[in-house]
């Protein structure tokens, strides 16, 4: 910090106590909601696509230098909300072509850059290396993403491929505050499983209006279901299915690793609109991830993980069996066996045949922006979705950008493979676990990006902050 914040942050903590600096943040987060309500029903709607991401720049930013705990809530809040409210003023104002507040989430995260920007210096002594390599391969692509495409795309996949990355940096760095910042992601996603699961529900049997035209405005009925009760697929407040998919995967595991009154409710609209999501990646991730989560806790927790996913099986099994939603899952489940025939499978393996060769041969790449193009006949940006991270990374960074990128992931993944603080802390145990899946599943989805992305770097982050914060405290992890 400069000089001037810490004299500030001084002042602060010597003439209001926590708990009304805490009433000082949250009047912030109020008032931010209650504008954003204001002018949505003062007729003001249109105008919030400007106003809403600047006003929540403005409150992460006195978040993050006032209250950092509540501004990682208040991120990720962000994300998981913005695009409900895009379709609300879409409905009600028009079609906007341009998205132009999605952008909010990014600016949100991009506050951390402060973070980045302070610790860099030291970042490799310690322990940041991973986040730095990946830095610099994200700015290789920037840069050659300003020779090779336009400026505003290169700048859209900037914050795009950054984000995750000073965000996760961000975490990692104020380890010495890892029992808040794991209770307050713990809290935020419990929040985020109920509220988001059971708009979800709420979302497949009514189908209300905005989402209706949000689908066909969209296009997208052809991947999210049909505009009407009962036939779409579950996107909730999210921009997508698989963006809910990752979300609702994470939030389920979390859950794991979280106790209260909420648990159960969550639990129940959770798990249903994630298999009404009808998301096999996010399922066989989720899997995966339970699988991990038992083989690294100790055998009490792991008793206690059964006997909750026991609880869980019998009350959602009951209401997965009644039509329609019976049929929909057990389809869904029976293209498993089937995938030869499967649609999505057959794009993605074409994609694959037609790609691979052509991707791993770019030794220079194609730059940030390089998937999102101008459409000629309305003139706006419009992007190409490569289902594959793999084939993104090196499409966009090629041999020398994906090295160092790549470079960090995995020797983030060979470091908390290591780390044993899973036996003794559920949290860790989930949060790499999430980490490892969401890695995993680059194969099939640029999970790297958005927030797909912000969950893979994120959660690896958070591991490695318990790591060091064990370690610090001289706490026996063996």
């Amino acid at each position: 910090m400069t000089s001037k914040q810490i004299l500030f942050n001084s002042f602060l903590q010597e003439n209001f106590s926590p708990q009304e600096r805490s009433a000082q943040a949250w009047s912030v987060i109020i008032g931010f909601i209650l504008l954003t309500v204001g002018c949505y029903f003062a007729g003001a709607a249109a105008m919030l696509r400007s106003v809403f991401p600047v006003t929540a720049l403005l409150v992460g930013l006195f978040l993050y230098l006032r209250h950092p705990i509540l501004y990682i809530g208040f991120t990720w809040w962000i994300w998981f909300l913005t695009p409900l409210l895009g379709r609300l003023i879409d409905y009600q104002v028009g079609w906007d072509a341009t998205r132009q507040i999605l952008i909010a989430p990014y600016l949100v995260v991009f506050v951390t850059i402060g973070t980045f920007w302070r610790h860099f210096p030291n970042a490799l002594r310690q322990g940041g290396l991973p986040f730095v390599l990946a830095f610099f391969g994200v700015f290789y692509g920037f840069l050659i993403g300003l020779v090779y495409n336009a400026p505003i795309p290169v700048a859209r996949g900037f914050l795009d491929w950054l984000s995750p990355i000073i965000f996760a940096f961000h975490l990692y760095t104020n380890w010495r505050d890892y029992p808040s910042y794991r209770q307050n992601i713990q809290q935020t996603f419990l929040w985020c499983v109920l509220i988001t699961g059971a708009y979800g529900i709420f979302q497949f049997v009514v189908a209300p209006e905005w989402d209706r035209y949000w689908l066909l405005e969209s296009k997208m009925f052809t991947s999210s279901g049909t505009p009407e009760p009962f036939g779409m697929r579950v996107w909730s407040t999210m921009h997508s299915v698989g963006p809910f998919g990752a979300v609702m995967q994470t939030g389920l595991l979390l859950l794991f690793t979280s106790s209260g009154p909420l648990i159960f409710p969550a639990s129940v609209v959770g798990y249903l609109s994630f298999l009404l999501a009808q998301v096999r990646t996010n399922w066989g991730g989720w899997l995966f991830g339970i699988v991990m989560i038992m083989g690294s806790v100790k055998p009490k927790i792991q008793m206690r993980l059964i006997t909750i996913i026991l609880v869980m099986a019998t009350c959602i099994v009951p209401l997965a069996t009644i039509e329609p939603v019976s049929k929909i899952v057990s389809d869904r489940f029976e293209s498993f066996a089937n995938l030869e025939d499967d649609t999505s499978f057959k794009d993605r393996s074409g994609s694959y045949d037609r790609n691979l060769s052509l991707a791993l041969s770019n030794v220079m790449g194609n730059g940030l922006g390089n998937i999102w193009k101008v459409n000629e006949k309305t003139g706006q940006i419009e992007v190409f979705v490569i289902d594959s991270g793999i084939l993104d990374m090196f499409f966009t960074l090629g041999w020398v950008g994906a090295i160092p990128y790549v470079g960090g992931l995995i020797l983030i993944l060979v470091n908390v493979s290591k780390y044993t603080e899973a036996r003794f802390d559920s949290f860790v145990s989930a949060a790499r676990a999430i980490g490892i899946t969401s890695c995993a599943q680059l194969i099939i989805s640029s999970g790297m990006l958005s927030v797909a992305g912000m969950i893979l770097w994120g959660f690896l982050a958070m591991t490695m902050a318990a790591h060091k914060y064990y370690q610090h405290q001289g706490i026996n992890t063996k």
